[in-house]
């Protein structure tokens, strides 16, 4: 499966995958079987809106090869929406679940970063326990640069551990940062950030009860835990009350008022050479699921030469899993030194681009 083999939605100018957590514990669990590399991003509140005003945060969600929402605002988005992003895949929970998980070879852990001690905390309580991960290894940097964090001996060391999993502990936006400076030299399959995960694990800090996550009222007992994050949660808040009112609401009330794809003929996309670059064409309304035909020509578009141009003039409407493609063609096409130029929009497609975080305000 490549990139356009996913069922990614767009949501605030980021892919998400629609996938449980059972399907997402099933591709991690394939990754490290295979040693096949997956990075994946967990984007809660906070991670969607630093991504909104920092791009190189934003670009390491883009390099994820796999995105899942963790955070119930985002689910309840997505549900306003109608995008298929039925429940929360919080990074926590996927630990735990795959840290029960007794049938098969224990899946090798090493963790980096966290206040001084937790991480060999978190591994001798993980340790103590026979299910489906055991660490293997464990570094806490201190408070230092991302580069001073990156030297080749704490890479190496890393790399000599042979883990599987590496469960990295930061803070996001430089967790973020030090993922992408260092992926290319690291050769554990699975990397991650999940910060709260050496806390819990250390039992430094209690996890939210079930219901209170579930309700979507964990920041409330985080901040209860950790007082200091109450100024994150506030900032956080509003911004979302924001985004809320100017992107989602105009977003929901012109789906329903319009319901694009209901009785739409089937969408096109045609790819044709141009010159030193090839040009996309969109006909009509393309709706989700996105059809294997429209997936084959992004894919066909990402290996042409040259930029790419869509041409959206005769378009009607876009959906979020066509956009959210359209973010990995665009992240593809950037990685080559190439473009994706959008031309010929009319007003209600610039709008649902905006809303939809692909165009800046």
């Amino acid at each position: 499966m490549d990139d356009f083999d996913r069922d990614v939605h767009c949501l605030a100018g980021l892919p998400f995958d629609a996938v449980t957590l059972e399907q997402t514990a099933d591709r991690v669990r394939a990754a490290a079987k295979n040693q096949q590399r997956c990075f994946f991003s967990t984007p809660n509140l906070n991670f969607l809106m630093l991504a909104q005003h920092d791009p190189a945060f934003r670009e390491s969600v883009l390099c994820s090869n796999l995105v899942i929402a963790d955070g119930m605002p985002l689910v309840w988005v997505a549900k306003l929406l109608g995008i298929p992003i039925a429940e929360r895949v919080a990074g926590s929970d996927l630990f735990e679940v795959l840290r029960h998980d007794a049938s098969a070879a224990p899946m090798k852990v090493y963790f980096f970063g966290g206040p001084d001690g937790i991480a060999e905390q978190a591994a001798q309580r993980l340790n103590q326990q026979h299910g489906g991960l055991y660490c293997v290894g464990f570094s806490s940097p201190g408070f230092v640069s991302v580069e001073a964090m990156s030297t080749p001996e704490q890479i190496a060391a890393i790399n000599a551990s042979g883990a599987d999993f590496l469960v990295v502990s930061l803070g996001a936006r430089k967790g973020q940062e030090w993922i992408m400076r260092n992926r290319a030299q690291l050769q554990v399959p699975i990397i991650s950030h999940l910060g709260a995960v050496l806390n819990f694990e250390a039992q430094t800090v209690r996890r939210a009860p079930v219901w209170m996550q579930h309700a979507g009222m964990e920041w409330l007992w985080r901040i209860r835990e950790e007082p200091a994050l109450w100024r994150r949660y506030a900032h956080d808040g509003w911004e979302f009350v924001q985004w809320l009112s100017n992107c989602i609401l105009p977003h929901m009330v012109w789906l329903r008022m319009h319901q694009p794809c209901q009785g739409a003929s089937k969408g096109q996309l045609l790819l044709q050479q141009q010159g030193d670059g090839c040009r996309l064409v969109a006909i009509g309304a393309i709706c989700d699921p996105v059809i294997p035909e429209i997936r084959a020509v992004l894919r066909e578009s990402s290996t042409c030469q040259g930029d790419v141009t869509l041409d959206l003039a005769q378009t009607r409407y876009l959906s979020t899993g066509f956009l959210g493609l359209l973010l990995l063609l665009e992240q593809a096409l950037s990685a080559q030194g190439r473009q994706l130029r959008m031309i010929g929009m009319h007003g209600h497609l610039a709008r649902l681009l905006r809303w939809s975080g692909i165009l800046s305000a």
